[in-house]
């Protein structure tokens, strides 16, 4: 099958973490949500058990519960840094723009939870090493949340990778009724985007930071 290379690399390359320029006053359609995370579950896990589990969130009183253990878990650290960084350089964009979605969170209109069968705890008490576990755990999630980030990017949404809210996991997981056997892997909120004209990211070469069979070989 031959690719547009040129479409498909711009999709690759300006997908980014959209928090100040979420549309939070358009609806996003039952339909295209389940489209991009129909193509989401194309995604690999490990020993192909498809464990993935998603939570769609519209609710306002359950939105605005799941905000409030955002702000909970971290809030006050985001707005202080925020407010120490002044806005200043790409960390400090980052952080007024992190806070910015922290204090409108419950606005969004729609939050996606991607969960995944299984606990960590539970695969390190049965003799797991929790490095091996921990990359089997998340890598049979992780991915499939990132193939729903670049659908949603090709359709005109955007969405942000959180995990703040993990630090009080169990709170969402019980205003949710989540079960104790599925693992929470972050919180997407998602709306579709002010504008499409999203560029890349500024990133080091990848010569410098790749090596050949030891770690004391740059590739270049």
């Amino acid at each position: 099958m031959d690719f547009d290379l040129a479409q498909t690399d711009s999709l690759l390359s300006t997908t980014r973490a959209v928090r100040k320029r979420l549309d939070l006053e358009r609806d996003v359609p039952d339909d295209v949500l389940l489209e991009c995370l129909q193509l989401a579950v194309q995604a690999p896990t490990g020993s192909n058990q498809q464990g993935w589990r998603w939570m769609v969130v519209r609710d306002a009183e359950k939105k605005a519960g799941l905000a409030e253990i955002y702000r909970k878990a971290g809030g006050e650290y985001l707005a202080a840094a925020a407010a120490d960084s002044d806005g200043a350089g790409q960390m400090g964009r980052v952080l007024d723009s992190a806070n910015y979605l922290a204090q409108n969170l419950e606005n969004v209109p729609v939050m996606v939870i991607p969960m995944i069968i299984g606990r960590l705890d539970e695969a390190v008490a049965s003799g797991g090493n929790i490095t091996n576990a921990s990359a089997g755990l998340m890598g049979s999630i992780i991915p499939a949340m990132w193939s729903f980030q670049l659908a949603l990017r090709s359709r005109g949404l955007g969405s942000c990778y959180t995990t703040l809210h993990l630090g009080l996991e169990q709170e969402a997981a019980e205003l949710l009724e989540i079960p104790a056997h599925m693992t929470q892997a972050g919180l997407l909120p998602v709306a579709y985007t002010k504008g499409t004209d999203f560029k890349a990211a500024k990133r080091p070469p990848v010569e410098e930071i790749t090596y050949l069979d030891t770690y004391k070989n740059p590739i270049r």
